[in-house]
């Protein structure tokens, strides 16, 4: 069992070390996957990421904003059932503001300098993942909760 403590270094550890993720959507209960270079505020409260806006993820982020994220350190080997984390990041996906957008841009910038071009783009759309719960699964079946609306943490081991 993690403290909330634990489970906030972890996190952050892991999204910090890692560049992309698999980002969930859905368009007529049908799921969508796409990989997505991401960056994350210092609070963990928000993923940030970017697409273009003529895609169907952010078409199915138009119809329905609930989408999660998933975040690994994998390295495709026996080794991962014990020492691989996944973390998923659930929440509710809108375009960053016009208030904070240099911030995040900042933000995203400084973690992928090389998609400059591309997060500019007029036609890019700079997005951000208001997290409300990250599941962290570790030793392949150890499952905890942390849940950003309090500052509580719901452990539990349950196979997935």
């Amino acid at each position: 069992m993690s403290t909330p403590e634990q489970l906030r270094q972890l996190i952050r550890a892991l999204l910090d070390t890692q560049i992309q993720a698999v980002l969930a959507t859905q368009h007529r209960q049908q799921p969508y996957t796409s990989l997505m270079a991401f960056a994350v505020t210092p609070d963990l409260r928000r993923i940030v990421f970017a697409t273009y806006r003529a895609t169907r993820k952010y078409a199915n982020l138009l119809a329905n904003p609930r989408a999660a994220l998933l975040i690994d350190n994998r390295c495709n080997d026996s080794a991962d059932y014990r020492n691989a984390v996944a973390i998923s990041a659930q929440g509710t996906v809108h375009e960053v503001g016009v208030d904070r957008r240099t911030e995040l841009l900042n933000l995203y910038l400084r973690k992928h300098p090389r998609l400059r071009d591309f997060v500019t783009a007029a036609d890019c759309a700079l997005l951000q993942l208001d997290v409300e719960c990250y599941y962290v699964v570790s030793r392949f079946q150890n499952v905890d909760e942390l849940r950003l609306d309090q500052d509580d943490a719901h452990p539990s081991s349950n196979e997935i």
